[in-house]
């Protein structure tokens, strides 16, 4: 059964329109209630970014679990991965993040995790989506369910992500620029590494409601590189509004993406003896890092794009470490799903390990020029049935002789095809890419 308002991360879109409506929210808050009421008890763990419309869909969604004889309890703006963290040590029976991510302020989202801190199963969402249809009934007041507050998940957090790595680390010594982009980090992020001893320098620490993401946190690197130059700072690190995502900057101000992370630190347990099986990537993996592990003899594996996606496959692998380019980083043993904080601590570790600068560890991948279109089109084929684009796909992979790749994808929420081709000669990237572009464009129009 297709899902009707779940996508591969929860469901989001325009704050007042349908369904990121109060209205909407309330009901699913309600749905998700009585689905949970039927598979047992325990409370539901509830946390939030920054934006000015969480305090109305949290409220919303009070009301909804309440209505259908669920207890609450409210963490305030918390970390996605803090709320997977939570639900799972706090034994609630699922956890609920408000966010929208990295999205500008004006979108949000409810995204849901089982008891155990992963997402919720397939089954489950489709029995909220059935319940969806249904006119909300309220139990009897007796049973309906309380709110409570969690007074100290801050400290919780904050004391798990310190003890994240295999030894605590001691960044005495280290200067660290930290950008929380206003998000859901603005609190729990310098204070993890100021506890560690580093010496902050913190940005994207005064949220507002609406500057979560504008000009800041790992999507706009750009400023905290030049902070990082400017107070010559030994890294600089950021996050998205949501937590899940790091990107980093070296002691040369060089931006490091979740591709070149996620190898650091596959190196690191690999040289180590605990990297315990492959790495997972996705489909938008640069080639250079897959590359770069086939000479070290690591495996790798490419899953769709999605940080569930890639857990799926790690847990089917029977792996540990896997992540997206856009700095989405899993490592299982410790998270069960993306963590900004865990994943730049993870890279720290590394750098310890090895007393080597992170502009060092980054020096030993080579990344291949990638480039994408976005090409609009009126209706969303499937490109494999179309014979010009078809063709016009091989011509471009026998160009590039193995020293290359293409790859034609739907964008999961615009009427776009992404068009992408990385190698290792820039000059031929430019020319397929274009030349792929116009070839869908036209046969797509």
């Amino acid at each position: 059964m297709a899902r009707k308002y779940f996508g591969t991360d929860g469901i989001r879109g325009k704050v007042g329109d349908f369904p990121i409506t109060p209205d909407f929210v309330l009901k699913l808050g309600w749905a998700a209630g009585r689905v949970l009421a039927e598979e047992g008890e325990g409370k539901v763990i509830i946390g939030k970014d920054t934006r000015i419309s969480g305090y109305m869909f949290e409220s919303a969604l009070e009301a909804g679990l309440s209505a259908a004889g669920i207890d609450v309890v409210l963490t305030g703006p918390m970390p996605t991965p803090a709320i997977a963290y939570l639900t799972r040590t706090f034994n609630g029976q699922a956890g609920i993040v408000i966010s929208a991510s990295h999205n500008p302020f004006y979108d949000n989202g409810i995204k849901f995790f089982a008891g155990d801190g992963t997402k919720l199963s397939d089954d489950v969402e489709l029995k909220i989506e059935a319940l969806l249809e249904s006119e909300i009934d309220v139990v009897d007041s007796l049973s309906l369910g309380k709110v409570t507050r969690m007074d100290d998940a801050a400290g919780r957090y904050i004391e798990y992500c310190k003890g994240s790595t295999s030894q605590q680390l001691d960044l005495r010594g280290m200067k660290i620029v930290i950008d929380a982009g206003h998000g859901a980090t603005y609190q729990v992020g310098p204070a993890v590494f100021r506890e560690l001893g580093a010496e902050v320098i913190a940005m994207g620490t005064s949220p507002d409601g609406v500057n979560i993401n504008e000009d800041a946190g790992s999507t706009k690197p750009e400023g905290m590189a030049a902070r990082v130059k400017e107070a010559g700072a030994d890294l600089g690190i950021a996050f998205d509004g949501d937590g899940d995502r790091v990107i980093m900057v070296d002691d040369k101000g060089e931006i490091v993406d979740g591709d070149q992370l996620l190898f650091i630190i596959a190196m690191d347990r690999h040289s180590r003896g605990v990297l315990n099986g492959g790495v997972v990537g996705t489909l938008m993996t640069n080639l250079g890092m897959e590359k770069a592990l086939e000479a070290a003899g690591i495996p790798f594996a490419r899953a769709n794009v999605g940080d569930r996606y890639v857990n799926e496959l790690l847990i089917a692998n029977d792996w540990q470490l896997g992540g997206e380019s856009s700095g989405h980083i899993i490592c299982r043993d410790a998270s069960t799903t993306g963590d900004g904080i865990v994943a730049a601590l993870k890279v720290l570790k590394a750098m310890q390990t090895s007393g080597k600068s992170l502009s060092e560890m980054v020096g030993a991948i080579t990344l291949y020029p990638q480039i994408m279109i976005n090409v609009r089109v009126q209706n969303k084929r499937d490109t494999d049935t179309i014979p010009g684009i078809v063709e016009a796909v091989k011509k471009a992979e026998e160009q590039m002789a193995g020293k290359g790749r293409v790859l034609l994808r739907p964008s999961g929420t615009e009427p776009v095809i992404r068009v992408m081709v990385e190698g290792e000669d820039g000059a031929q990237v430019q020319a397929q890419v274009e030349k792929l572009a116009k070839v869908v464009e036209k046969e797509m129009s």
